[in-house]
Order: C-alpha cells, then sequence, then structure tokens
C-alpha cells in the first residue's frame, strides 16, 4: 500500500477589527451562541465540554479533540484515529495592528491514496466553502455587516449537502400533537417523522406553514395543524416543535368504504411522500437562517446594514 501523503489546504483574511475582537469570538466556538460555525446550513461543532484542551468531538461525521487552545489566538483540533487520516486543523488570529488581523485556517491531514481521492472529490470543496462561510461570519460578528458578498457555494459542495442531509425517522404520534388528536380522535391511519432542529432553526411552527399546501387548521404554541376534509376521507397533519426537533404527523378518518380503497394505494406512496417533504422544508428553512454571525454577533459590534 502506497505510504500515506500530508494533504496541506489552508484559508486567509484580513478582517478590519482588532485581534482582541476576533479572538473572543474563535473562543466561542462550539458554545450555544457560536458566532462562527456556519450552521445550520452545514453540522455544527459539538465537543462534549467548553473549548478548551482535551474537549472532544467534531462536526457531522468529522471527529476530533483538542490539543491546543491559547485563549483568544489559537485553537488546535487533532483527528481521531479512523477517521480520514492523521493531522489536525487549526485556527490562528494574528494582529495586524490596533484595528486590522488576520484569520488563518489551516489543515494538514496524512491520507492514504484512497482517502485523497475522497477528500478531493467531496471533501474539499466542503470543507473550502465552510471555512469561507467561517470567515465570512468572523466580519458579520465582528464589524456587524459584511463588506463584500458572502462565499459562493460551488455545485458540488451544493451536491454534497443534498446528499447528506438528515433524512427523517419513524416515531410515534408525539403527545403533545394535542390538536392532531382532537380533531381526529379515532383516525383509521396514523404516522410521524421526526428530525432534529439545527442551531439556529426556526422553533416556531408557524414558521412550517409551507411544509403541505393545506389550510390551516388550528395552532398552538408547539403545534400547527393543516388539513381538509372530502366526501370519503378527512385528512389531518400537525407540525409539532419540541426540545428534540420538529415532527410531522398525520391523521386519516374513513368515511365509508371508498375512503379505505382510495387510501390502498395512497399508503404505499404516502411515507416516502413525507419524508422528502419534510426534509425538504427543513432544508429550505435551514438555508433561509440568518447566518450564526448575525444571529451570534458581538453585541458591540456596530449595527450598519449588512450587504448580504
Amino acid at each position: 500500500m502506497p505510504a500515506a501523503r500530508t494533504v496541506r489546504n489552508t484559508h486567509h483574511r484580513i478582517v478590519a477589527a482588532p485581534a482582541e475582537t476576533v479572538g473572543a469570538l474563535v473562543d466561542r466556538l462550539s458554545a450555544p451562541d457560536d458566532p462562527l460555525f456556519p450552521t445550520p446550513v452545514w453540522p455544527a461543532m459539538v465537543l462534549d465540554r467548553p473549548l478548551a484542551v482535551g474537549a472532544d468531538g467534531g462536526h457531522g461525521s468529522i471527529r476530533y479533540r483538542v490539543t491546543a487552545h491559547e485563549p483568544g489566538r489559537s485553537v488546535r483540533f487533532d483527528m481521531n484515529e479512523g477517521g480520514l487520516g492523521s493531522g489536525y486543523h487549526r485556527l490562528d488570529v494574528e494582529p495586524l495592528g490596533p484595528d486590522r488581523c488576520r484569520v488563518s485556517h489551516t489543515l494538514a491531514v496524512a491520507m492514504d491514496a484512497r482517502s485523497r481521492a475522497l477528500f478531493k472529490l467531496a471533501i474539499e470543496p466542503v470543507h473550502d466553502t465552510m471555512v469561507e462561510e467561517i470567515f465570512d461570519n468572523v466580519e458579520r460578528a465582528a464589524l456587524g455587516a459584511l463588506p463584500h458578498r458572502p462565499a459562493r457555494r460551488p455545485p458540488r459542495a451544493r451536491l454534497v449537502n443534498r446528499l447528506f442531509w438528515a433524512r427523517p425517522r419513524a416515531v410515534p404520534v408525539p403527545a403533545a400533537a394535542s390538536l392532531l388528536r382532537e380533531a381526529l380522535p379515532r383516525p383509521d391511519f396514523t404516522d410521524a417523522w421526526h428530525m432534529p432542529l439545527k442551531p439556529g432553526m426556526p422553533r416556531d411552527p408557524r414558521a412550517w406553514r409551507n411544509v403541505l399546501p393545506f389550510p390551516v387548521r388550528g395552532t398552538a404554541e408547539r403545534e400547527l395543524m393543516l388539513g381538509e376534509d372530502a366526501s370519503h376521507l378527512d385528512f389531518r397533519a400537525s407540525v409539532v416543535i419540541d426540545d428534540e426537533g420538529v415532527t410531522l404527523a398525520t391523521a386519516v378518518r374513513f368515511h365509508h368504504v371508498l375512503g379505505r380503497a382510495y387510501f390502498v394505494p395512497v399508503r404505499l406512496v404516502h411515507p416516502p411522500l413525507v419524508r422528502l417533504i419534510l426534509q425538504r422544508e427543513h432544508r429550505r428553512l435551514a438555508y433561509a437562517t440568518p447566518p450564526a454571525g448575525v444571529r451570534n454577533r458581538t453585541p458591540s459590534a456596530p449595527t450598519s446594514a449588512p450587504t448580504d
């Protein structure tokens, strides 16, 4: 087997803000108010403790641990064994004067030929996009505005994002779906599909109004119910938000034998169709969410309107 070779990938950006301001943002990586990691479009950085040497975690399938941290200046993450390869990535802030600094991200990983091919084909476009979006969030959070157009998401990065987006999983109808249960107390068919909510995604069920093209039949603090009645059956669907995420639950009540006959083929296509609909709306709302650098920006940053 050919020996592993080190793949290096570096990004730099000059930011018109003091290094102390930018360094304070870096120190909030993985915190609940993380202003830099580009969620919810990309997976959040999650560590098992606040950012410090020894913290373990990662983002998505990429796993690592903090091996060096100079508060306000740099942090290094070493890759866990069994992943893409052996190496690290790090984020550094270098002062360039009282009101300017350089932010750098360096990736150095020893990979075998197979891992290098995978990196070039699918991982590098996503990695490059995420790093540039981190830099965008640095400027948004430190300056209160982005002084240029946002980083572009190339086609391969968007494709990988779409292919690896989270998929709904089957769950029982939530107990919190009270509107649904009251509307159809004895349904002939029910199902429910759940997806976790990424940081920043809307927790108001009314934001999910467009998940299905049916009239609104009821609203509650954590539930939005849609539905329609027909001569052969009644249909209701509820979007339920809880601490774990969002659930799309449906219930159907048949009026007579024609309703049952109609639903025989519908039952076959309903589950994959509902999963697809929920996944698409989940992704659409993630893309519509304000960037982390806007949501969690430095409180003292200027408030000029961003250009993006």
